[in-house]
Protein backbone atom coordinates (compact mmCIF):
# COMPACT_ATOMS: atom_id res chain seq x y z
CA UNK A 1 0.00 0.00 0.00
CA UNK A 2 2.82 2.40 0.92
CA UNK A 3 4.65 1.76 -2.36
CA UNK A 4 1.44 2.40 -4.29
CA UNK A 5 1.04 5.75 -2.52
CA UNK A 6 4.67 6.69 -3.21
CA UNK A 7 4.49 5.89 -6.92
CA UNK A 8 1.06 7.52 -7.20
CA UNK A 9 2.35 10.74 -5.65
CA UNK A 10 5.35 10.64 -8.00
CA UNK A 11 3.07 10.19 -11.02
CA UNK A 12 0.81 13.11 -10.05
CA UNK A 13 3.87 15.25 -9.25
CA UNK A 14 5.34 14.51 -12.68
CA UNK A 15 2.10 15.53 -14.39
CA UNK A 16 1.99 18.76 -12.36
CA UNK A 17 5.61 19.53 -13.31
CA UNK A 18 4.72 19.18 -16.99
CA UNK A 19 1.57 21.30 -16.64
CA UNK A 20 3.54 23.90 -14.69
CA UNK A 21 6.22 24.11 -17.35
CA UNK A 22 3.59 24.50 -20.07
CA UNK A 23 1.76 27.23 -18.16
CA UNK A 24 4.97 29.25 -17.78
CA UNK A 25 4.86 29.91 -21.53
CA UNK A 26 2.26 32.68 -21.13
CA UNK A 27 2.36 35.64 -18.71
CA UNK A 28 -1.33 35.28 -17.82
CA UNK A 29 -0.91 31.61 -16.80
CA UNK A 30 2.60 31.81 -15.31
CA UNK A 31 1.45 32.16 -11.69
CA UNK A 32 -0.76 29.10 -12.10
CA UNK A 33 2.22 27.23 -13.56
CA UNK A 34 4.37 28.06 -10.56
CA UNK A 35 1.61 26.88 -8.23
CA UNK A 36 1.27 23.61 -10.17
CA UNK A 37 5.01 22.97 -9.94
CA UNK A 38 5.17 23.90 -6.24
CA UNK A 39 2.28 21.58 -5.37
CA UNK A 40 3.90 18.85 -7.46
CA UNK A 41 7.13 19.23 -5.49
CA UNK A 42 5.19 19.06 -2.24
CA UNK A 43 3.61 15.77 -3.36
CA UNK A 44 7.02 14.41 -4.36
CA UNK A 45 8.46 15.28 -0.95
CA UNK A 46 5.52 13.74 0.93
CA UNK A 47 5.77 10.59 -1.18
CA UNK A 48 9.50 10.32 -0.52
CA UNK A 49 9.04 10.79 3.23
CA UNK A 50 6.70 7.76 3.37
CA UNK A 51 9.21 5.36 1.83
CA UNK A 52 9.90 2.31 3.99
CA UNK A 53 13.66 2.53 3.41
CA UNK A 54 13.87 5.53 5.74
CA UNK A 55 15.00 4.39 9.18
CA UNK A 56 15.83 7.73 10.81
CA UNK A 57 14.03 11.04 10.20
CA UNK A 58 16.33 13.22 12.30
CA UNK A 59 18.71 14.20 9.49
CA UNK A 60 15.75 14.71 7.16
CA UNK A 61 14.06 17.01 9.69
CA UNK A 62 17.30 18.98 10.07
CA UNK A 63 17.59 19.26 6.28
CA UNK A 64 14.02 20.52 5.95
CA UNK A 65 14.61 23.12 8.66
CA UNK A 66 17.88 24.36 7.14
CA UNK A 67 16.32 24.39 3.68
CA UNK A 68 13.40 26.49 4.92
CA UNK A 69 15.72 28.93 6.67
CA UNK A 70 17.72 29.41 3.47
CA UNK A 71 14.88 29.11 0.95
CA UNK A 72 12.33 31.51 2.42
CA UNK A 73 14.63 34.58 2.34
CA UNK A 74 15.84 33.61 -1.14
CA UNK A 75 12.25 33.50 -2.35
CA UNK A 76 10.84 36.54 -0.56
CA UNK A 77 13.66 39.04 0.00
CA UNK A 78 15.81 38.80 -3.11
CA UNK A 79 14.86 41.61 -5.56
CA UNK A 80 14.12 40.85 -9.21
CA UNK A 81 17.38 42.53 -10.23
CA UNK A 82 19.27 39.87 -8.29
CA UNK A 83 17.21 36.93 -9.55
CA UNK A 84 19.90 35.56 -11.94
CA UNK A 85 22.48 35.27 -9.16
CA UNK A 86 19.82 33.79 -6.87
CA UNK A 87 19.18 31.15 -9.51
CA UNK A 88 22.93 30.56 -9.83
CA UNK A 89 23.37 29.96 -6.10
CA UNK A 90 20.23 27.77 -6.02
CA UNK A 91 21.76 25.66 -8.79
CA UNK A 92 24.79 25.22 -6.54
CA UNK A 93 22.60 23.77 -3.78
CA UNK A 94 20.79 21.38 -6.14
CA UNK A 95 23.98 20.23 -7.84
CA UNK A 96 25.70 19.71 -4.49
CA UNK A 97 22.78 17.53 -3.37
CA UNK A 98 22.99 15.43 -6.54
CA UNK A 99 26.77 15.04 -6.10
CA UNK A 100 26.43 13.99 -2.46
CA UNK A 101 23.77 11.42 -3.34
CA UNK A 102 26.11 10.03 -6.00
CA UNK A 103 28.98 9.81 -3.52
CA UNK A 104 26.80 8.01 -0.96
CA UNK A 105 25.43 5.56 -3.53
CA UNK A 106 28.86 4.76 -4.98
CA UNK A 107 30.37 4.39 -1.52
CA UNK A 108 27.70 1.92 -0.41
CA UNK A 109 26.92 0.02 -3.62
CA UNK A 110 29.88 0.29 -6.01
CA UNK A 111 30.51 -3.44 -5.88
CA UNK A 112 26.88 -4.39 -6.53
CA UNK A 113 25.95 -1.76 -9.10
CA UNK A 114 25.27 -2.92 -12.64
CA UNK A 115 27.26 -1.29 -15.44
CA UNK A 116 24.38 1.10 -16.27
CA UNK A 117 24.14 2.26 -12.67
CA UNK A 118 27.88 2.95 -12.47
CA UNK A 119 27.66 4.99 -15.67
CA UNK A 120 24.70 6.92 -14.24
CA UNK A 121 26.47 7.64 -10.95
CA UNK A 122 29.61 8.69 -12.82
CA UNK A 123 27.72 11.18 -14.97
CA UNK A 124 25.76 12.30 -11.92
CA UNK A 125 28.84 13.37 -9.96
CA UNK A 126 30.59 14.83 -13.03
CA UNK A 127 27.63 16.99 -14.02
CA UNK A 128 26.88 17.85 -10.39
CA UNK A 129 30.43 18.92 -9.52
CA UNK A 130 30.84 20.78 -12.83
CA UNK A 131 27.60 22.67 -12.12
CA UNK A 132 28.75 23.53 -8.59
CA UNK A 133 32.02 25.02 -9.84
CA UNK A 134 30.44 26.84 -12.76
CA UNK A 135 27.49 28.18 -10.75
CA UNK A 136 29.75 29.60 -8.04
CA UNK A 137 31.72 31.53 -10.68
CA UNK A 138 28.50 32.66 -12.40
CA UNK A 139 27.15 33.88 -9.06
CA UNK A 140 30.38 35.74 -8.37
CA UNK A 141 30.31 37.48 -11.76
CA UNK A 142 26.62 38.40 -11.56
CA UNK A 143 27.00 39.64 -7.98
CA UNK A 144 30.19 41.47 -9.04
CA UNK A 145 32.19 39.71 -6.35
CA UNK A 146 34.36 38.59 -9.28
CA UNK A 147 35.19 40.74 -12.33
CA UNK A 148 32.37 40.45 -14.87
CA UNK A 149 34.83 40.73 -17.75
CA UNK A 150 36.17 37.51 -19.31
CA UNK A 151 39.22 36.21 -17.42
CA UNK A 152 41.27 34.75 -20.25
CA UNK A 153 44.76 33.41 -20.82
CA UNK A 154 46.62 32.06 -23.81
CA UNK A 155 45.61 28.52 -24.70
CA UNK A 156 42.62 28.41 -22.34
CA UNK A 157 40.40 26.51 -24.78
CA UNK A 158 43.08 23.88 -25.33
CA UNK A 159 43.47 23.49 -21.56
CA UNK A 160 39.71 23.08 -21.13
CA UNK A 161 39.47 20.48 -23.89
CA UNK A 162 42.37 18.50 -22.36
CA UNK A 163 40.71 18.70 -18.94
CA UNK A 164 37.41 17.39 -20.34
CA UNK A 165 39.25 14.58 -22.12
CA UNK A 166 40.96 13.58 -18.85
CA UNK A 167 37.55 13.58 -17.11
CA UNK A 168 36.17 11.19 -19.72
CA UNK A 169 39.17 8.86 -19.29
CA UNK A 170 38.85 8.89 -15.49
CA UNK A 171 35.08 8.35 -15.82
CA UNK A 172 35.83 5.26 -17.89
CA UNK A 173 38.09 4.01 -15.11
CA UNK A 174 35.39 4.57 -12.50
CA UNK A 175 32.82 2.69 -14.60
CA UNK A 176 35.33 -0.17 -15.04
CA UNK A 177 35.92 -0.17 -11.25
CA UNK A 178 39.60 0.72 -11.60
CA UNK A 179 41.24 2.79 -8.88
CA UNK A 180 38.48 2.49 -6.29
CA UNK A 181 37.32 5.45 -4.22
CA UNK A 182 40.49 7.59 -4.74
CA UNK A 183 39.85 7.66 -8.50
CA UNK A 184 36.16 8.39 -7.88
CA UNK A 185 36.98 11.40 -5.68
CA UNK A 186 39.58 12.49 -8.23
CA UNK A 187 36.85 12.49 -10.87
CA UNK A 188 34.73 14.81 -8.72
CA UNK A 189 37.67 17.17 -8.12
CA UNK A 190 38.45 17.32 -11.84
CA UNK A 191 34.81 18.09 -12.68
CA UNK A 192 34.73 20.88 -10.08
CA UNK A 193 37.87 22.44 -11.56
CA UNK A 194 36.41 22.06 -15.07
CA UNK A 195 33.27 23.97 -14.06
CA UNK A 196 35.36 26.84 -12.74
CA UNK A 197 37.70 26.81 -15.72
CA UNK A 198 34.87 26.78 -18.28
CA UNK A 199 32.96 29.73 -16.81
CA UNK A 200 35.83 32.05 -15.82
CA UNK A 201 36.60 33.08 -19.44
CA UNK A 202 32.95 33.98 -20.14
CA UNK A 203 31.92 37.61 -19.79
CA UNK A 204 29.00 39.05 -17.84
CA UNK A 205 27.01 39.63 -21.04
CA UNK A 206 26.72 35.87 -21.48
CA UNK A 207 26.10 34.87 -17.85
CA UNK A 208 22.31 34.45 -18.26
CA UNK A 209 22.95 31.94 -21.08
CA UNK A 210 25.54 30.18 -18.93
CA UNK A 211 23.12 29.98 -15.98
CA UNK A 212 20.48 28.40 -18.27
CA UNK A 213 23.04 25.88 -19.51
CA UNK A 214 24.20 25.09 -15.98
CA UNK A 215 20.55 24.58 -15.05
CA UNK A 216 20.43 21.98 -17.81
CA UNK A 217 23.51 20.23 -16.39
CA UNK A 218 21.96 20.23 -12.92
CA UNK A 219 18.76 18.71 -14.29
CA UNK A 220 20.67 15.99 -16.11
CA UNK A 221 22.57 15.23 -12.89
CA UNK A 222 19.22 14.81 -11.10
CA UNK A 223 17.97 12.54 -13.89
CA UNK A 224 21.11 10.42 -13.57
CA UNK A 225 20.48 10.25 -9.81
CA UNK A 226 16.94 9.03 -10.45
CA UNK A 227 18.23 6.33 -12.78
CA UNK A 228 20.92 5.20 -10.32
CA UNK A 229 18.58 4.91 -7.33
CA UNK A 230 15.45 3.95 -9.31
CA UNK A 231 13.53 7.08 -8.34
CA UNK A 232 10.93 7.92 -10.98
CA UNK A 233 10.17 11.49 -9.95
CA UNK A 234 13.86 12.45 -9.99
CA UNK A 235 14.21 10.89 -13.40
CA UNK A 236 11.22 12.77 -14.84
CA UNK A 237 11.87 16.14 -13.17
CA UNK A 238 15.58 15.99 -13.98
CA UNK A 239 14.87 15.24 -17.63
CA UNK A 240 12.38 18.13 -17.78
CA UNK A 241 14.87 20.47 -16.13
CA UNK A 242 17.70 19.37 -18.38
CA UNK A 243 15.70 19.71 -21.60
CA UNK A 244 14.08 23.04 -20.71
CA UNK A 245 17.38 24.56 -19.55
CA UNK A 246 19.09 23.52 -22.77
CA UNK A 247 16.26 24.90 -24.93
CA UNK A 248 16.26 28.16 -22.97
CA UNK A 249 20.01 28.55 -23.49
CA UNK A 250 19.51 27.91 -27.22
CA UNK A 251 16.73 30.50 -27.46
CA UNK A 252 18.80 33.09 -25.62
CA UNK A 253 21.77 32.46 -27.89
CA UNK A 254 19.49 32.86 -30.90
CA UNK A 255 18.17 36.14 -29.48
CA UNK A 256 21.77 37.39 -29.40
CA UNK A 257 22.56 35.84 -32.79
CA UNK A 258 25.34 33.79 -31.27
CA UNK A 259 26.21 30.10 -31.24
CA UNK A 260 26.84 27.98 -28.17
CA UNK A 261 30.50 27.62 -29.09
CA UNK A 262 30.80 31.40 -29.37
CA UNK A 263 29.16 31.85 -25.98
CA UNK A 264 31.27 29.21 -24.26
CA UNK A 265 34.60 29.88 -25.93
CA UNK A 266 34.35 33.35 -27.48
CA UNK A 267 35.06 35.46 -24.36
CA UNK A 268 32.29 37.88 -25.36
CA UNK A 269 32.51 41.13 -23.41
CA UNK A 270 36.28 41.36 -23.65
CA UNK A 271 37.78 44.52 -25.05
CA UNK A 272 38.22 44.40 -28.79
CA UNK A 273 39.74 46.64 -31.37
CA UNK A 274 36.29 47.35 -32.78
CA UNK A 275 34.94 48.95 -29.62
CA UNK A 276 36.11 52.51 -30.24
CA UNK A 277 34.69 52.50 -33.77
CA UNK A 278 31.14 53.10 -32.63
CA UNK A 279 31.60 56.34 -30.83
CA UNK A 280 35.14 57.17 -31.81
CA UNK A 281 34.21 60.22 -33.84
CA UNK A 282 35.09 63.13 -31.59
CA UNK A 283 32.35 65.27 -33.20
CA UNK A 284 29.68 62.86 -31.94
CA UNK A 285 27.99 64.16 -28.83
CA UNK A 286 24.94 63.02 -26.91
CA UNK A 287 22.35 65.79 -26.71
CA UNK A 288 20.67 66.14 -23.29
CA UNK A 289 17.05 67.10 -22.74
CA UNK A 290 15.32 68.56 -19.70
CA UNK A 291 12.46 66.80 -17.95
CA UNK A 292 10.20 69.71 -18.89
CA UNK A 293 10.89 69.38 -22.63
CA UNK A 294 10.65 65.60 -22.52
CA UNK A 295 7.30 65.85 -20.75
CA UNK A 296 5.92 68.14 -23.46
CA UNK A 297 6.98 65.68 -26.18
CA UNK A 298 5.36 62.75 -24.40
CA UNK A 299 2.20 64.63 -23.45
CA UNK A 300 1.40 65.56 -27.04
CA UNK A 301 2.56 62.33 -28.69
CA UNK A 302 -0.16 60.15 -30.19
CA UNK A 303 2.00 56.99 -30.36
CA UNK A 304 4.55 56.16 -27.66
CA UNK A 305 6.63 52.99 -27.39
CA UNK A 306 8.31 52.32 -24.04
CA UNK A 307 11.43 50.14 -24.06
CA UNK A 308 12.33 48.92 -20.55
CA UNK A 309 15.81 47.67 -19.70
CA UNK A 310 18.00 46.65 -16.80
CA UNK A 311 18.29 50.27 -15.63
CA UNK A 312 14.55 50.33 -15.00
CA UNK A 313 14.87 47.12 -12.98
CA UNK A 314 17.72 48.50 -10.89
CA UNK A 315 15.77 51.68 -10.14
CA UNK A 316 12.59 49.66 -9.42
CA UNK A 317 10.77 52.19 -11.59
CA UNK A 318 8.10 49.94 -13.11
CA UNK A 319 5.27 51.55 -11.12
CA UNK A 320 6.30 55.03 -12.29
CA UNK A 321 6.39 53.64 -15.86
CA UNK A 322 2.77 52.52 -15.48
CA UNK A 323 1.74 55.90 -14.07
CA UNK A 324 3.39 57.74 -16.94
CA UNK A 325 1.73 55.45 -19.48
CA UNK A 326 -1.69 56.02 -17.93
CA UNK A 327 -1.20 59.79 -18.04
CA UNK A 328 -0.30 59.70 -21.74
CA UNK A 329 -3.32 57.51 -22.48
CA UNK A 330 -5.64 59.89 -20.61
CA UNK A 331 -4.44 62.62 -22.95
CA UNK A 332 -5.37 60.50 -25.97
CA UNK A 333 -2.03 58.88 -26.75
CA UNK A 334 -1.39 55.18 -27.41
CA UNK A 335 1.27 53.50 -25.25
CA UNK A 336 2.86 50.15 -25.97
CA UNK A 337 5.78 48.35 -24.33
CA UNK A 338 8.47 46.72 -26.47
CA UNK A 339 10.21 43.75 -24.85
CA UNK A 340 13.52 42.36 -26.12
CA UNK A 341 14.03 38.62 -25.37
CA UNK A 342 17.24 39.24 -23.41
CA UNK A 343 16.44 42.64 -21.88
CA UNK A 344 17.58 42.65 -18.27
CA UNK A 345 19.51 39.67 -17.01
CA UNK A 346 17.19 36.82 -17.85
CA UNK A 347 14.33 36.01 -20.23
CA UNK A 348 11.01 37.42 -19.08
CA UNK A 349 12.70 39.85 -16.66
CA UNK A 350 10.90 42.91 -18.07
CA UNK A 351 7.58 41.08 -18.48
CA UNK A 352 7.59 40.14 -14.79
CA UNK A 353 8.42 43.66 -13.62
CA UNK A 354 5.77 45.31 -15.80
CA UNK A 355 3.18 42.71 -14.79
CA UNK A 356 4.07 43.44 -11.17
CA UNK A 357 3.09 47.08 -11.85
CA UNK A 358 -0.28 45.88 -13.29
CA UNK A 359 0.49 46.90 -16.86
CA UNK A 360 -1.92 44.84 -19.03
CA UNK A 361 -0.40 41.89 -20.87
CA UNK A 362 -1.94 42.98 -24.16
CA UNK A 363 0.20 46.12 -24.11
CA UNK A 364 3.44 44.09 -23.98
CA UNK A 365 4.88 43.36 -27.42
CA UNK A 366 7.73 41.02 -28.30
CA UNK A 367 10.50 42.34 -30.54
CA UNK A 368 9.20 40.56 -33.64
CA UNK A 369 5.69 41.93 -33.09
CA UNK A 370 6.62 45.59 -32.77
CA UNK A 371 9.80 46.13 -34.78
CA UNK A 372 7.95 46.65 -38.04
CA UNK A 373 5.80 49.34 -36.43
CA UNK A 374 8.45 51.38 -34.59
CA UNK A 375 8.86 53.79 -37.52
CA UNK A 376 5.41 55.27 -36.88
CA UNK A 377 6.07 55.89 -33.17
CA UNK A 378 6.17 59.59 -32.30
CA UNK A 379 8.41 58.89 -29.31
CA UNK A 380 10.40 55.82 -28.30
CA UNK A 381 11.10 56.09 -24.57
CA UNK A 382 14.12 53.94 -23.67
CA UNK A 383 14.42 53.34 -19.92
CA UNK A 384 17.78 51.91 -18.93
CA UNK A 385 18.15 49.67 -22.01
CA UNK A 386 21.46 49.66 -23.84
CA UNK A 387 22.78 46.80 -26.00
CA UNK A 388 19.30 45.66 -27.08
CA UNK A 389 18.67 49.02 -28.83
CA UNK A 390 22.16 49.60 -30.24
CA UNK A 391 21.92 50.16 -34.04
CA UNK A 392 25.52 48.93 -34.37
CA UNK A 393 24.10 45.41 -34.25
CA UNK A 394 22.31 46.14 -37.51
CA UNK A 395 24.61 48.52 -39.42
CA UNK A 396 28.20 48.19 -38.16
CA UNK A 397 29.91 44.97 -39.36
CA UNK A 398 32.93 45.75 -37.17
CA UNK A 399 30.85 45.69 -33.97
CA UNK A 400 31.09 42.63 -31.67
CA UNK A 401 27.28 42.53 -31.51
CA UNK A 402 26.76 42.80 -35.28
CA UNK A 403 23.89 40.54 -36.31
CA UNK A 404 22.24 40.46 -32.89
CA UNK A 405 18.49 41.13 -33.26
CA UNK A 406 17.62 44.47 -31.66
CA UNK A 407 14.63 46.72 -31.14
CA UNK A 408 14.81 49.26 -33.98
CA UNK A 409 13.99 52.28 -31.82
CA UNK A 410 16.30 54.43 -33.95
CA UNK A 411 13.57 54.31 -36.62
CA UNK A 412 11.09 56.17 -34.38
CA UNK A 413 10.41 59.85 -35.11
CA UNK A 414 12.14 60.81 -31.88
CA UNK A 415 13.91 58.92 -29.10
CA UNK A 416 14.25 59.84 -25.42
CA UNK A 417 16.73 57.78 -23.40
CA UNK A 418 16.57 57.71 -19.60
CA UNK A 419 20.02 56.82 -18.31
CA UNK A 420 22.33 57.68 -15.43
CA UNK A 421 25.29 58.41 -17.69
CA UNK A 422 27.10 57.30 -20.81
CA UNK A 423 28.38 54.00 -19.43
CA UNK A 424 28.41 50.96 -21.71
CA UNK A 425 26.13 47.94 -21.37
CA UNK A 426 26.99 44.29 -20.73
CA UNK A 427 28.56 43.97 -24.18
CA UNK A 428 31.16 46.56 -23.18
CA UNK A 429 30.68 48.77 -26.27
CA UNK A 430 29.38 52.25 -26.95
CA UNK A 431 25.82 52.78 -28.19
CA UNK A 432 25.34 54.53 -31.54
CA UNK A 433 21.74 55.34 -30.62
CA UNK A 434 22.83 57.91 -28.04
CA UNK A 435 24.55 60.06 -30.69
CA UNK A 436 21.88 60.07 -33.38
CA UNK A 437 20.19 63.38 -34.33
CA UNK A 438 16.72 62.26 -33.23
CA UNK A 439 17.91 61.04 -29.80
CA UNK A 440 17.83 63.07 -26.60
CA UNK A 441 19.30 61.94 -23.27
CA UNK A 442 17.47 62.52 -19.98
CA UNK A 443 20.22 61.86 -17.46
CA UNK A 444 19.58 60.71 -13.91
CA UNK A 445 18.02 57.90 -11.88
CA UNK A 446 15.18 56.31 -13.85
CA UNK A 447 12.65 56.47 -11.03
CA UNK A 448 13.43 60.10 -10.21
CA UNK A 449 13.30 61.08 -13.89
CA UNK A 450 9.94 59.35 -14.37
CA UNK A 451 8.54 61.09 -11.30
CA UNK A 452 9.61 64.43 -12.82
CA UNK A 453 8.00 63.54 -16.14
CA UNK A 454 4.72 62.61 -14.43
CA UNK A 455 4.74 65.84 -12.42
CA UNK A 456 5.44 67.98 -15.48
CA UNK A 457 2.73 66.30 -17.58
CA UNK A 458 0.18 66.77 -14.81
CA UNK A 459 1.05 70.48 -14.75
CA UNK A 460 0.39 70.94 -18.48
Amino acid sequence: MTETFVQGSYLIASVLFILGLKSLGRPDTAVRGVNFAAFGMLLAIVGTLTQQQIVDYRWIALGLAVGAVIGVPLGTRVPMTAMPQRIAIALTFGATAATLVGIAEYHDHADTFAMGQRVAVGFEVVLGALTVGGSLIAFGKLQEVLPSRPLTYRGQNAVNFVLLAIILVVLGGVVARVGGMPLFYGLIALALVAGISLVLPIGGADMPVVVALLNSYSGLASAATGFAISNNVLLVSGALDGASGFLLAMLMSKAMNRSFTNVLFGAFGAETGATPAVGAGKDLVAVPISAEDAAVQLAYASNVVVVPGYGMAVAQAQHQVRELGELIEKRGGEVRYAIHPVAGRMPGHMNVLLAEANIPYDKLYDMDEINGDLSRADVALVIGANDVVNPAARIDPSSPIYGMPILNVDEAKSVIVLKRGMSVGFAGIDNMLFYQPRTRMLFGDAKASLVKLVTEIKAL
